[in-house]
C-alpha cells in the first residue's frame, strides 16, 4: 500500500450539471464544513484546519498574529524568492448536486510569475475551477468562483503560483464556501444495442481475481476482524497516560497515543515497574491503601448490545489482603448499571481468572473498571474482553460476512506494515507476544494475530492464505524460516516449534509475496533496483531451499522497476504483483472508468514487456495485481477508514469487467483491503455491514460465469461483460451503467440460444453518493429482480449494476 497518493493517482475535472432551482438562505460556512476561514485559530504554528502542500520549488509558509490580517489577527501568507507552486489546502466534505460560490481576499507583494499565474484560490480536482489570479502588490482584494460539485470532498487551495510558479509574497484571509443553489440532473431514456458472441471466447478466468488483502493497519485487523474490545491490553504505554490519550487523524478516526487507561482513585496510586513485568518493558502496580477507598485502572468508550455476554480474563498476582479484586462492567452512572465479576484469592504468582457478565444497555460508552478496597499491592499482567460468542477470537459478525464474500485468497500481513515485521513476534502465547509500536502506521501492534491465527481465519471462511515476507528490514534466512514454520515437517527446527504452539500438521502455504513496494520511499528498508533485484533473488531461493513447491510473487511497479525485475528476476517468480488506487473524479463516468483504465494500462504494459524481454513471454509470468481499489475522502471508520458509496461500486464493478477482458494476462487481484481500512465490509464497536463495494465482490464471486465472450459494438459509456458459466450451460452478462439516463438494451446473441428467462440481479441506487452503514438500514442491496426475457430490449435502471444469468445452448 503506497503512502503516497497523490503522486500515483491522476486527478481529473469534476462534471458539471445544469437545471437549477431555487437559492437556499441562511447557509454559513459552518454549515458547508469549511473550518478556520478566518484563520484565527491555531494549530502549534498552523492554522487549524490547513495543511501546507508545494507542487514545485521551494516555499516558505507563515500563520502568525500580524497586523497584515484584513480580519482579526491573523492570516496565512507563502513566499518564495526563486519560485514555487504551493498552496495552503483544506479538505472540505460538500453536498452533491448544489452550487457553491467559493470566495477570500488577497494581498500581495512584488508577486511576480515565470509560467504560474499569480496568487489565486481553486478547487484541487476541478479543472478550471479558480478565482481570478492576483500579482505585483496589491491591496487586499477579493476574489471569487462558482461551482457545482458532484463529488463528496472538494480540496480548496489559497495557491500561490499555480500550474507554474511564481515569486514574492501573498497572504489569504476570510476564505467563504456559500451555498447557493440545488441541482436537478438531467435524465433520460436511450435506445442502444450491443453483440455478444458466443462462439469467441478468451482464457478462462482465474478465480484468484476475487481476493483480497488484509493488513496491520487501522481498524482492519483489530477493531474490525478480531473480537478484542480493550486498547493496549499489555499495557505498552505507562499508566496514567503522559500526554494526549488520542491524536484525531480525520472524522471519527482515534488512534491511540498514549495509555486509554485511566486511573481510579489517587493518581500515584499506579506505578510502571519494570522489574520482572508479566510482559513488555513495564507492568502496572496498584497501591491499595487499605481505609476502604476504591482504587485501581478503568478503560472507556466500549460497545456494548444489550442482553449480550461478555468474557473475558485478567493475570494478576498480589498481596493476599488485595482480595476481593473487582472486577465491572459499567454501562451507566446508577449502581443497577454495572455487571461484577469477583475474584476472592489473589496470589503471589501471575494467575489468570476468566470472568463473564452480561450488559444490560446499549452504548458505545461503557467501561471496564478493575478496583479493590482491601490493602496491599496488586500487579496486573494482561487483561482481555471480547463478546462471548466471538469465534476463536474472531468476530462473529464480520466472520459471518466474510464468509459471504467467499474470496478465494487472502494477503496478509502487508503492505507497508510487512517491511518492519518480524512474524516471530505474532506465535506463541498471546499474552506474552510483545507490542510494538506499528512500523508503518500509527499506533500499536499487539501481536495478537499472528500467522497461527491468520491460518485458522482462512480455514475459518475457507480460503487460501498468502503471506507476504519482509524484504525491507529483513533478509532471506528470516523468509526461509517463516516459510519452514509454515510448511516444514515436524523434525525441523521451525516446523517444531509450529507443533510446539499447537499446530503438527503443517499449514502447507502456496503463495508467498516476496516483499512489498520496495520501489516506493515510503517502504522500511526501500533501495534502488539494481541492489534490490539481488536480495529478490537472494531471499526467493532461500525460501525454495525450505520448500520447492511454493509459488512466489515479486514486487512489481509498471516502467523501470518491472522492466529490471523481469529482466533479472523472472527465474525467480511466478507472478508479478502491481499496485493502483484511484481518487474521487467528480465526473460520475470518469470516476467509474479509471478503475479499469487502470487495469487496462498495466495489462498493456506486461503485453510489451513480452515482446521486447527476451524469454519473457515463454515464462508466462502472469500479473497479481495484489492492491487495488479507491482511496480518498475522510477517514469515518478509523485509520485510511473511508466511506465507500453507490459510483465506487459501478467502478469496482466496472474494473472486474476489465479483467475478465484481459483474463490471458490477469491470475490474481487481491482487493485492498477487506475490513474498515478502504475495505468492502464496515464495522462499529458492534455492528458489521458490507459497505457497497462488497456487494458487487459478493454478486459476482458467486453468480458469473467463468469463460469470457466476446462483447463488441459496446454502448459507452455502459460496461458489459459476458461469460458462460464452467459447463458451459448457462450464459452471464454483467452490465454497468454510471449514469443517470435509464436504457432500453437490445443484446444481439450469436452463436447460442437462449433456454428460458434470465435470473436478474440489480444493485441501484437513487444518487451515487448511497451507502451502507453498520447498524442501519442497507440503503445498498442485491435484489433479485424478477426474470428477464433477454429476446427482447431490456431496461437497466440509471447508477446501477445488472447481472443476468440465463441457461443457453450453442448453436
Amino acid at each position: 500500500m503506497q503512502a503516497s497518493l497523490v503522486s500515483r493517482c491522476s486527478i481529473a475535472l469534476l462534471g458539471l450539471f445544469t437545471g437549477l432551482v431555487g437559492p437556499i438562505q441562511g447557509q454559513t460556512d459552518a454549515q458547508t464544513n469549511l473550518r478556520n476561514g478566518s484563520f484565527e485559530q491555531a494549530l502549534g504554528d498552523r492554522p487549524a484546519a490547513w495543511r501546507p502542500n508545494t507542487w514545485g520549488g521551494e516555499a516558505s509558509f507563515a500563520h502568525v498574529p500580524s497586523p497584515t490580517g484584513r480580519t482579526g489577527s491573523r492570516s496565512v501568507m507563502i513566499s518564495s524568492s526563486s519560485g514555487a507552486d504551493a498552496a495552503w489546502s483544506q479538505r472540505v466534505s460538500i453536498e452533491p448536486f448544489t452550487r457553491y460560490r467559493l470566495s477570500a481576499w488577497i494581498k500581495t507583494k512584488d508577486l511576480k510569475v515565470t509560467n504560474g499565474r499569480g496568487a489565486l484560490l481553486n478547487i484541487h480536482e476541478m479543472q478550471g475551477i479558480r478565482t481570478r489570479a492576483i500579482k505585483g502588490t496589491q491591496d487586499w482584494t477579493r476574489v471569487e468562483c462558482e461551482f457545482t460539485g458532484t463529488a463528496s470532498s472538494i480540496m480548496i487551495n489559497c495557491l500561490f503560483g499555480g500550474w507554474g510558479q511564481a515569486t514574492g509574497q501573498a497572504w489569504f484571509d476570510d476564505v467563504h464556501l456559500e451555498t447557493l443553489e440545488k441541482v436537478i440532473p438531467v435524465s433520460k431514456t436511450v435506445d442502444a444495442n450491443v453483440t455478444v458472441n458466443v462462439k469467441q471466447r478468451s482464457e478462462a478466468i482465474s478465480p484468484y481475481i476475487y481476493g483480497q488483502f488484509i493488513e496491520h493497519l487501522g481498524r482492519c485487523i483489530y477493531g474490525g476482524i478480531w473480537a478484542e474490545m480493550l486498547e493496549d491490553r499489555k499495557f505498552y504505554f505507562p499508566v496514567p497516560a503522559t500526554g494526549d490519550i488520542w491524536r484525531l487523524t480525520g472524522a471519527q478516526a482515534r488512534v491511540l497515543a498514549a495509555s486509554p487507561w485511566k486511573i481510579l482513585g489517587s493518581s500515584d496510586c499506579v506505578k510502571m515497574v519494570k522489574e520482572n513485568a508479566f510482559v513488555g518493558e513495564h507492568s502496572p502496580h496498584v497501591s491499595v491503601p487499605g481505609d476502604g477507598t476504591a482504587v485501581g485502572i478503568y478503560q472507556e468508550e466500549l460497545g456494548l448490545v444489550k442482553g449480550k455476554q461478555y468474557e473475558g480474563y485478567i493475570i494478576v498476582a498480589g498481596d493476599a489482603k488485595v482480595a476481593p479484586l473487582e472486577l465491572s462492567l459499567v454501562w451507566g452512572d446508577g449502581p443497577d448499571n454495572r455487571d461484577m465479576y469477583r475474584i476472592k484469592r489473589i496470589g503471589s504468582k501471575h494467575k489468570k481468572h476468566r470472568f463473564m457478565f452480561r450488559a444490560g444497555a446499549d452504548t458505545d460508552n461503557a467501561r471496564l473498571v478493575i478496583s479493590s478496597k482491601g490493602k496491599g499491592l496488586l500487579k496486573i499482567g494482561t487483561v482481555s474482553l471480547m463478546p462471548a460468542d466471538n469465534v476463536e477470537g474472531f468476530r462473529k459478525d464480520t466472520l459471518a460476512l466474510l464468509k459471504q464474500l467467499n474470496a478465494p485468497v487472502y494477503r496478509w500481513p502487508g503492505g507497508n506494515f510487512v517491511s518492519g515485521y518480524d512474524w516471530r513476534d505474532g506465535l506463541g502465547d498471546r499474552d506474552k507476544r510483545p507490542t510494538r509500536t506499528n512500523p508503518a502506521w500509527t499506533g500499536i501492534e499487539t501481536n495478537d494475530v499472528g500467522m497461527d491465527e491468520f491460518v485458522r481465519l482462512c480455514q475459518l471462511i475457507d480460503t487460501e492464505p498468502m503471506i507476504a515476507v519482509n524484504t525491507g528490514f529483513g533478509d532471506a534466512y528470516s523468509a526461509a524460516a517463516e516459510v519452514e514454520y509454515a510448511n516444514g515437517a515436524v523434525d525441523t527446527s521451525m516446523g517444531k516449534w509450529r507443533a510446539q504452539n499447537g499446530h503438527a500438521q503443517p499449514f502447507d502455504i502456496k503463495w508467498w509475496c516476496v516483499g512489498n513496494e520496495m520501489y516506493g520511499r515510503w517502504q522500511l528498508g526501500y533501495m534502488q533496483l539494481n541492489h534490490y533485484v539481488l536480495k529478490h533473488n537472494w531471499i526467493e531461493a532461500k525460501m525454495r531451499e525450505v520448500d520447492p513447491t511454493i509459488k512466489t510473487v515479486g514486487v512489481g511497479s509498471v516502467g523501470e522497476w518491472t522492466e529490471g525485475m523481469f529482466k533479472n528476476c523472472a527465474e525467480n517468480m511466478d507472478l508479478l504483483s502491481e499496485h493502483f488506487y484511484c481518487q474521487e473524479r467528480g465526473d460520475l463516468v470518469e470516476h467509474v472508468r479509471q478503475v479499469p483504465n487502470q487495469i487496462r494500462r498495466i495489462a498493456q504494459a506486461h503485453r510489451a514487456y513480452r515482446k521486447t524481454i527476451t524469454g519473457l513471454k515463454e515464462k508466462d509470468i502472469r500479473i497479481a495485481l495484489d492492491e487495488w481499489n479507491y482511496w480518498y475522502g475522510p477517514h469515518v471508520f478509523g485509520e485510511l477508514g473511508t466511506r465507500y458509496f453507490l459510483k465506487d461500486a459501478l467502478g469496482i464493478t466496472a474494473g472486474l469487467h476489465e479483467y475478465f477482458r484481459n483474463s490471458d494476462i490477469y491470475f490474481m487481484a487481491n482487493y485492498a483491503q477487506t475490513v474498515n481500512v478502504i475495505g468492502c465490509i464496515k464495522t462499529t464497536k458492534t455492528q458489521a455491514e458490507f459497505a457497497a463495494t462488497g456487494l458487487p465482490l459478493m454478486l459476482y464471486r458467486r453468480e458469473f460465469g467463468t469463460i469470457p465472450v466476446q462483447v463488441k459494438d459496446l454502448p459507452e459509456p455502459l460496461d458489459i461483460a459476458a461469460a458462460l458459466t464452467d459447463d458451459q450451460k448457462a450464459l452471464t452478462i454483467g452490465i454497468v451503467n454510471p449514469t443517470w439516463d435509464a436504457y432500453n438494451l437490445q443484446i444481439d446473441l450469436q452463436g447460442a440460444q437462449l433456454r428460458g428467462k434470465a435470473k436478474t440481479w440489480i444493485i441501484a441506487g437513487d444518487t451515487p453518493l448511497a451507502y451502507n452503514a453498520p447498524g442501519q438500514t442497507p440503503a445498498l442491496t442485491i435484489d433479485q429482480a424478477q426474470s428477464t426475457d433477454l429476446t427482447g430490449p431490456v431496461s437497466l435502471e440509471p447508477l446501477s449494476i445488472t447481472l443476468y444469468r440465463v441457461n443457453a445452448r450453442s448453436n
